[in-house]
This record gives structure tokens, sequence and C-alpha cells, in this order.
């Protein structure tokens, strides 16, 4: 099995400079949520009807999306105000809470209503690479982790109940205990500059895709690099879906995804999207890929054949 072009959804043209980065899939309320950072707005995209329904704006240098699945919550990070953004699956009236220098990556503990915000941080600025924690229900920061670097992508183990950050420069995975507030340990990276990052809970594993051109399944216990594979350029955003154990990895150059067999992480596919579209969104109930063109400001819709 791998993705069959099944058509496009066409998005409102940018504004300025820029494309689309992180986006995330309300499965059972059929909506998906994409970060237009040339608009500085989140688009929202009807994935049963496979239409545009409408965009929330006024979300400065918007670059993360991630969706409660519980209440359907949103949550943004807004990397040109330092602050990340709630609204709700019927209101576009946005909630803002400041957070460290520079919002990006996105993870969120359902649990506990934790929500982690990774910060790109301001080289030169001294302790600007942190990652912020928020306490959803009193909508208040309480807490600021100090990282090594550069954050990039962010997700939460349900069963450690811990928050794993890649960070691109020195490469590591770092291993966050939001509850405590503290780095619990970091995993160095032999692959230069960790990217996308996913996790397969049952098995116990994160998958990394680096910049060195290299996905990486890794042990979360451990950090041990059970597999590599190959990538077909630099890479960005990874999903991994459980149901067809396919990993699928968004290469902006030249413009494809890449499809893996996650047990023997072999290549299985790749599949052309467009020039510059480095960001994906994957509605899992549905096995359908979203993949942003920024060239044709669209979104280009696959399905497993």
């Amino acid at each position: 099995m791998t993705l069959e072009y099944v058509g496009t959804v066409n998005l409102p043209p940018h504004v300025k400079d820029g494309g689309f980065d992180h986006a995330a899939v309300d499965s059972s309320r059929g909506r998906l949520y994409v970060a237009h950072t040339a608009n500085d707005a989140i688009d929202i995209i009807d994935v049963v009807g496979e239409r545009y329904v409408g965009s929330v704006s006024g979300l400065t240098g918007v670059a993360g999306a991630l969706v409660s699945p519980a209440d359907g919550v949103v949550f943004t990070s807004n990397r040109g105000e330092n602050t990340v953004g709630m609204f709700g699956p019927d209101s576009h009236d946005v909630t803002r809470l400041p957070v460290g220098v520079r919002p990006n990556g996105l993870a969120y503990d359902p649990g506990r209503n934790l929500l982690l915000a990774a910060n790109v941080g301001q080289p030169g600025v001294a302790g600007s690479f942190t990652v912020s924690i928020v306490d959803v229900a009193t909508r208040a920061l309480v807490g600021e982790v100090p990282v090594a670097g550069r954050t990039r992508w962010a997700v939460f183990d349900p069963m450690s109940r811990l928050f794993y950050v890649n960070i691109m420069d020195p490469p590591c995975v770092v291993v966050i205990d939001a509850a405590a507030g503290r780095l619990v340990r970091a995993f160095p990276s032999s692959v230069a500059g960790p990217h996308g990052l996913d996790l397969d809970v049952p098995r116990r594993r994160l998958f990394c895709a680096c910049d060195g051109g290299q996905l990486l399944a890794m042990s979360i216990e451990t950090g041990h690099v059970e597999k590599s594979a190959p990538l077909s350029g630099v890479p960005d955003v990874v999903f991994f879906n459980a149901e067809l154990n396919h990993v699928y990895v968004a290469v902006g150059d030249p413009g494809v995804i890449d499809v893996f067999d996650a047990l023997a992480l072999h290549r299985i596919a790749t599949v052309k999207t467009g020039p510059g579209a480095h960001t994906i969104g994957f509605d899992a109930a549905r096995n359908t890929v979203y993949a942003f063109l920024p060239e044709s400001h669209a979104a280009a819709v696959y399905r497993t054949a």
C-alpha cells in the first residue's frame, strides 16, 4: 500500500512571503488546522468534504498547530509574538498566553492538561533556548526549562508521561518531565539536525528525521538507534500511521513524501508533492495525508491506495 493523489483543496493566497508550517487533524470532528505562516493565520479544512471552510487570523508568525482530541481545543504557537494561542472548535476567539522566545513545536499531556511549547530561541540572547510549560486549565505559564539549543518538533508519550523534544544543535533528543519542570535526560544523535519527530507508543520507539538525510528509529527508553534509513533530502515533518505501520516523511526539496515500512524501516514509496512542500498533515481515521504546497497555496490530498 502507498499513497495515491485524490485531489486538491485550495487555500487563501499568501499575503506575504512564506508558506505553511505545522498541521494537526481533529479526526472525530472532521477538521484539519494548518499554520498558514505567510498569512499569520490558521486555515481550516473540512476533511470529510475536503474543502476549505475558514481561517483564524491575527496570529503573528504562527508556526504550530495542535488539537486536543477530547474537547477539540486548538493550540497555536505564534512565533512572531512569543505567545501560544487557544481557541475552541466552534469559536474563533483566541486566548493568548506569553511563553518563551519564538515558540515552535507543541505537544500536549491531556491527563494533566499541560501544554509544552518548544521555543526556537534567539542566537546571541542568553537563556532563550527553552521549553515553556502551560497549565491549560488555569491559563498560566508554570515552567520554563532550559535546553542546549534550538528546538524542533515535540511529542508527548502517554505511557511515561514525558515529553520528547528535538534539538537541532547540539543534535539530540531531550526528555522533559513537565510536571516536575525539569529536563530528565538527553539522547545524543549521531546524525546532524534532528527535525521531525513522532512516536510509536506500543513498540516504544521514536521516529526522528534528521537534516543529515536519515530517518532514525530510536528506543524511547535509551535513545539507542535501532534502525536507520536514507531520505530523499532534508526532511521536516514526520507522521506515524499506527494502523498501517507506515511512516510518512515530508521532504521539501525535491518535494516528496517518503513512505517507510515502520517495522523494517525500509522505504516503500516516494510520492511526488511539489517544490517546497516541507510540511504535511495526517488524518489517522481516514488514512489520508495532506501536503501543503507553497507555490500554489493549496493542500494536495493523498489517500492509501
